[in-house]
């Protein structure tokens, strides 16, 4: 191996780690992205020059089948008027239009091929660049995953290393522990309470209330019950139909002879 060989694979060798290790694989995906969509206006103003050929080159197409139709029926007409020396002219320009289509006919066919040519062209790099994109974004997607997996990764082996996760489980344990003696302590002041008079006293209570709902219920009854009488004594009244005022006569009779009896 010569000396020139080992120096230019030590250069690489040096310059190419030290390349790799500056280069962000994330950025360049997402400049490449970006390069994929800066590319598909470009492509679109050489189909428009292409096809703005291949319109131009019909158009010239049109005029000249006109020339031609033109010179025909000036032939045909000097003609039959015996002016052959003006048919003669005009046959002339007649030959030279008709190379002119020919021409024109063959520009047309490539101008239209290469059109379609660029139409296919654009279409197999419109997909080309969708799957690049798409595989470019599935792997970005998958590079943060990994990172934050990393950083899971990283947070549990820090707690075993500074042995969080041994005070962790002592804190707990002895939380457990407070809450248990908590727990016992209560049991024991609820025992010591006298609960067979805290029973007797809860009984009263519902006794008393049962007493007050029966005098209640009492009192309804006999509210009904005169409430029922006065009903029964209009009721009587309304079937007799005896005018107020003999009523009160009536009445009034009926204490005065209870008087004079008296």
């Amino acid at each position: 191996m010569s000396v020139w060989s080992r120096f230019t694979r030590w250069v690489k060798s040096v310059f190419g780690g030290a390349i790799s290790a500056v280069e962000d694989p994330r950025l360049i995906l997402e400049q490449n992205i970006r390069e994929l969509n800066d590319q598909v206006p470009k492509m679109n103003e050489n189909i428009a020059t292409v096809k703005a050929n291949v319109m131009m080159l019909q158009k010239e197409g049109n005029r000249l089948d006109r020339q031609i139709e033109s010179l025909t029926s000036k032939i045909k007409a000097a003609i039959q008027s015996e002016r052959d020396d003006i048919a003669e002219q005009y046959a002339l320009q007649l030959e030279k239009a008709r190379e002119e289509r020919q021409r024109n006919k063959e520009q047309l066919k490539y101008a239209s091929a290469a059109y379609d040519k660029s139409l296919q062209v654009k279409k197999a790099f419109m997909r080309e660049k969708e799957r690049k994109i798409q595989e470019a974004r599935d792997a970005m997607r998958a590079h943060e995953r990994a990172k934050w997996q990393s950083r899971v990764a990283d947070a549990m082996e820090q707690f075993e290393v500074s042995g969080v996760d041994q005070t962790h489980e002592e804190m707990v344990q002895r939380l457990n522990q407070e809450t248990a003696q908590s727990e016992a302590r209560m049991e024991l002041a609820l025992d010591s309470v006298d609960s067979e008079a805290m029973k007797i006293e809860e009984d009263a209570e519902k006794l008393r209330a049962a007493e007050l709902v029966k005098q209640f219920k009492l009192e309804m009854n006999m509210e009904g019950s005169k409430e029922e009488e006065a009903a029964e004594v209009e009721t009587s009244e309304e079937k007799l139909d005896i005018p107020e005022k003999e009523r009160t006569e009536g009445e009034k009779t009926i204490g005065k002879e209870r008087r004079r009896t008296q």
